[in-house]
């Protein structure tokens, strides 16, 4: 945006970054507002005492100059889950994080086999227990999943996840 300076006879650009605060207008005092200013006032005192019954009466809310709040967007029920589906079927990455699962593998390895001798792990072994681990819940879950459509129900429950792993035969 180009302007000509008064001055100048050369046109000089505005800057575009910078932001410019405005205050709120000025409106001059009627009869019939200055009984909400004076309520206004009282309220702003009350505020400075601490008390917090005038804040959730709304009286406070929305005022000349106050920064604008955007509101978090809500979604219909089930639009998230299902985005969150997709992504997780397009992804390949591992749903469980490294370091605490090698713990748990170290945790297991320690209490089966003794804590008297320390085992030493490729990082590799662990990403493929991972790995396996992770296909295994998968699997299950959906067969858990595939148990509790056949009840008419879109809830898994811990009962699916038995029915399904003794069919299973695990």
């Amino acid at each position: 945006m180009a302007r000509l300076n008064k001055n100048r006879a050369t046109p000089t650009k505005s800057p575009r970054h910078v932001l410019i605060k405005r205050s709120p207008p000025e409106i001059p005092p009627s009869p019939s507002s200055s009984s909400r200013t004076t309520t206004r006032r009282r309220l702003v005192t009350r505020i400075e005492e601490g008390s917090t019954d005038t804040v959730s009466s709304g009286l406070l809310r929305n005022q000349p100059g106050d920064p604008v709040i955007k509101k978090r967007r809500k979604y219909k029920n089930g639009t998230v889950a299902l985005r969150d589906i997709k992504r997780y079927q397009k992804s390949t990455d591992l749903l469980i994080r490294k370091l605490p699962f090698a713990r748990l593998v170290r945790e297991i390895v320690q209490d089966d086999f003794g804590s008297d001798v320390s085992y030493r792990w490729q990082s590799v072994a662990i990403l493929a227990l991972q790995e396996a681990s992770e296909a295994y819940l998968v699997h299950l879950f959906e067969d858990t999943n595939l148990c509790a459509i056949h009840a008419k129900r879109v809830t898994i429950m811990q009962k699916d996840i038995h029915l399904a792993r003794r069919l299973r035969g695990d």
